[in-house]
């Protein structure tokens, strides 16, 4: 997921958010959902429980390669259009921790209950009425959870604000970050890294997913690089430039060489020179102080379109009775879903796992969240074992669902009416998203796939398209300390699913496969 976040980030500003600062069934003895035009209501269709099946040789040999052993694998792959059993399944019922792929069931589980047209609404109030381009009065900002407020829409919604005659607001703007209701988060808490972008936690009022984009651009003449920060932040100290290192300095890991101090809330510091043999870069970073960066962003922003304010920028709540003055609504929840899987984005995918507990309980919290997608779950499929939910994201060590639950709900999702929002989210092998740099000798254009990587964690779960026109649920996890070198047996396993290679036979488990490998948890 980390290596997910970083790639992604870039191709998603050049791609999607190139103006925006920045950019996580079923198997032998088991239930096989039946295909039926009411898919809400399709039982399953029980198969007769074979003996544990082989693994397709190419994956085999790419595991040995790798120094995993087969027992630290679950593989799950059946055919959309048929009810028969597996093609194959691998220990299909053993509960393994899934990373990034743990979004496909989050997205599912939003758009099949809230629906693909779905958006979130950032309301703003005001409590007086603009005279003589003043506001003698507060403006009120309402959060709730919206997951795309990034830098263009954040702009828009104060030059809303300025169109409507205000230029100097003689109070307070307040943010009103209610609607979520989460314990204290410690940022540094999963890898040490609270810095890096992937590890920002949500908000009601998630402003530009709590980053900044540092911009470094080398001026030989005057010595230094110079720096732009977006978006802008009131209150920060922020240094204008940094030296230049030696003309012959090689480029190589330049963001090291500046030694930036970034655990100060408030302020960055730089102790080391910019290579100029570097060019022009960028580097996205979450600031310290998370909980202060929206009204860092917000003063930042409206103070930069020429805005005043008189007081400050603090947190609240809208009183009782004021109606907005205007209302900023995002994205529909299809749009949503594509960047969330296409890219891997955690927070995002947070935000849409607090909704659904908001939406169903009128709290935003982690349990609610987890209450309302195991209600969920137990009405679509009582047969499959649920899985277990941390955040909805795949940022975890806890969380895990099983190859045949997550075949079982794909095989769900084929005939849903959500299908085509589901599968165009999914990066297709060799073409985009997290998927865009990978090769395989079959597969390239014909998979969509959600990846998954953790440390001691790798994984793959969506929809193959084979040359012979058979389409595929497929889900292979692999957990074990050296999982991430495995990724080629998924790859495999991916081709032999394109090609329509014969089905694996059935075999009786060999001794040797052991209990499952535990993911470990040292970082």
């Amino acid at each position: 997921m980390f290596l997910e976040f970083l790639a992604a980030a870039a191709s998603a500003r050049q791609v999607h958010w190139r103006l925006v600062a920045l950019a996580c069934v079923l198997s032998a003895g088991a239930a096989l959902p039946a295909v039926a035009q009411n898919e809400r209501t399709a039982q399953p269709a029980l198969a007769p429980a074979p003996q544990q099946q082989a693994l397709p040789p190419s994956v085999d040999a790419a595991l040995q390669r790798a120094k995993v052993p087969r027992e630290a694998l679950a593989a799950m792959v059946v055919e959309l259009d048929s009810p028969k059993s597996p093609k194959l399944a691998y220990r299909p019922d053993e509960p393994m921790n899934p990373a990034s792929v743990m979004k496909l069931v989050t997205t599912y589980a939003a758009l099949d209950q809230l629906g693909p047209a779905f958006a979130w609404e950032t309301p703003v109030y005001l409590d007086a009425v603009p005279q003589d381009g003043a506001l003698r009065g507060n403006v009120y900002i309402q959060g709730q959870g919206d997951p795309q407020m990034v830098l263009e829409r954040l702009w828009l919604a104060m030059r809303r604000l300025r169109s409507m005659g205000v230029t100097v607001i003689v109070g307070d703007i307040i943010l009103d970050r209610s609607a979520f209701s989460l314990p204290p988060r410690d940022a540094a808490t999963f890898d040490g890294e609270p810095w890096r972008p992937y590890n920002v936690g949500p908000d009601a009022l998630l402003i530009n997913f709590k980053a900044m984009t540092l911009r470094f651009v080398p001026d030989a003449a005057a010595g230094v690089a110079r720096i732009t920060y977006e978006p802008p932040m009131g209150g920060m100290q922020l240094p204008a430039s940094v030296p230049l290192a030696p003309a012959a300095t090689a480029c190589g890991d330049w963001q090291a060489a500046l030694k930036a101090e970034l655990g100060e809330p408030g302020r960055i510091t730089f102790a080391g020179p910019f290579p100029a043999t570097c060019g022009e870069r960028e580097w996205s970073i979450a600031p310290a102080d998370p909980d202060g960066y929206a009204a860092r962003a917000i003063e930042g922003m409206w103070r930069d379109l020429g805005g005043k304010v008189t007081g400050s920028v603090h947190d609240g709540k809208v009183p009782a009775g004021l109606k907005p003055a205007f209302t900023s609504r995002s994205q529909t929840l299809a749009e949503v879903v594509r960047d969330i899987n296409k890219y891997s984005n955690n927070v995002m995918t947070q935000q849409v796992f607090l909704t659904l507990g908001l939406q169903a309980t009128g709290r935003g919290t982690w349990e609610s969240g987890r209450q309302a997608m195991a209600q969920w779950w137990r009405s679509r499929w009582p047969q499959l074992t649920p899985p277990v939910w941390e955040n909805g994201a795949g940022l975890s060590r806890d969380e895990r669902v099983t190859a045949r639950s997550l075949a079982g709900m794909l095989q769900t999702a084929w005939f849903s009416p959500h299908m085509p929002e589901l599968l165009s989210s999914l990066p297709i092998v060799g073409v985009d998203g997290t998927l865009r740099r990978v090769n395989t000798a079959s597969a390239k254009g014909m998979a969509h796939l959600k990846t998954g990587t953790l440390r001691d964690v790798t994984a793959l779960a969506g929809v193959v398209d084979s040359v012979s026109g058979r389409r595929y649920a497929l889900v292979g996890i692999i957990n074990h300390p050296l999982a991430p070198n495995a990724r080629p047996a998924l790859h495999a396993l991916v081709d032999w699913a394109a090609q329509d290679a014969p089905a694996a036979s059935p075999q009786v488990a060999n001794n040797n496969t052991g209990s499952a490998a535990k993911v470990s948890h040292r970082r």
